[in-house]
């Protein structure tokens, strides 16, 4: 299958600088979130990506503190983290707050943060102009694995469309359900802000859609074994609250994170250009198009194995 230029979006010559990226999630909702940030880390820590920032479209306090103790954690504790106002899944959830809450025998907190509270965090949308006019041309990929709403808040701001085609080279987004089309979770949840995405963002954008994650399952047995490097880990602890264990778990952002920094690796194949279109239900409805700018990721079984070990091995890396 021949890939459009502009698809190449990772310099396949050493040296290359790393991916500065923008992780918008919905942390909380599902556990994969917190895999996803996981990853993020270690590909920093191996110098191929750089966290500019975190965005949440969770509207709940526990989602920004977890995501401040999370890249505490791995020893980036000045990564910002930005907040939606107002959004759609304000619900609680325990693998967020159980870590939040954790305590020595001594009473203090057993992770770090900066966020005493998530309310702490500022605005999202505000904050994601002011990280991309910060940036270089062309050196953004914006990760997003929750709702499409700060990302259509953004669109609303006067002058971003340009902004945006200037510093972003790739929107990896988790949504949607190819080729059938059937609703998906990350896009029934704010419909609207999903087309306004879809119609209006103005640069190359690649889904993971939700069978692809659902074809790789993180397995449990990584959990209770590849993060015993340390005493206490903040996403071994939010997978275990997350539901009893042992479970496996489907993989659906870590696919974007891996896509995001990784394009060039052959991990997944690409869907021809075209055009995704939302209707009124949430259902994804993909248009072939020479010049469109929307694909979608397709993966295979010899292409499995190869994507779950690398996203077991990031996931589980132990930290600097």
């Amino acid at each position: 299958m021949r890939i459009a230029p502009f698809f190449l979006l990772a310099a396949s010559l050493a040296g290359a600088p790393p991916v500065a990226v923008i992780f918008d999630t919905d942390m909380g909702n599902d556990i994969d979130d917190a895999l996803a940030l996981a990853m993020i880390h270690a590909l920093e820590s191996r110098g191929e990506a750089k966290l500019i920032g975190v965005t949440l479209t969770k509207d709940n306090p526990y989602a920004a503190i977890y995501v401040d103790l999370v890249n505490h954690f791995y020893k980036r504790p000045g990564i910002p983290v930005g907040m939606v106002k107002q959004g759609k899944t304000p619900e609680e959830s325990a693998f967020t707050r159980l870590p939040a809450d954790k305590k020595t025998a001594d009473g203090r907190p057993v992770y770090p943060r900066r966020l005493g509270l998530g309310v702490d965090a500022p605005d999202a949308a505000p904050m994601l102009r002011s990280l991309l006019e910060k940036q270089a041309d062309g050196s953004v990929a914006i990760v997003q694995v929750g709702f499409s709403t700060n990302l259509a808040r953004l669109l609303d701001q006067p002058g971003a469309a340009e902004l945006i085609r200037r510093k972003v080279k790739v929107l990896s987004l988790m949504a949607g359900q190819f080729p059938d089309g059937k609703p998906e979770y990350n896009v029934r949840v704010d419909i609207a802000a999903a087309k306004k995405v879809f119609a209006e963002w103005p640069t190359p954008v690649v889904c993971s859609g939700w069978e692809v994650g659902a074809a790789l399952l993180y397995p449990a047995v990584s959990i209770e074994n590849d993060f015993r490097h340390e005493a206490n880990h903040p996403i071994a602890d939010g997978y275990r609250a997350y539901k009893a264990m042992p479970y496996d778990r489907p993989t659906w952002d870590l696919t974007s994170v891996l896509y995001a920094v990784r394009p060039e690796r052959g991990y997944f194949s690409l869907s021809e250009p075209g055009k995704i279109h939302v209707d009124d239900e949430g259902k994804t409805r993909f248009e072939s198009l020479p010049e469109g700018r929307h694909r979608y990721l397709m993966v295979d079984g010899v292409q499995r194995a190869r994507v779950l070990e690398a996203l077991v091995q990031l996931a589980s890396q132990p930290r600097d």
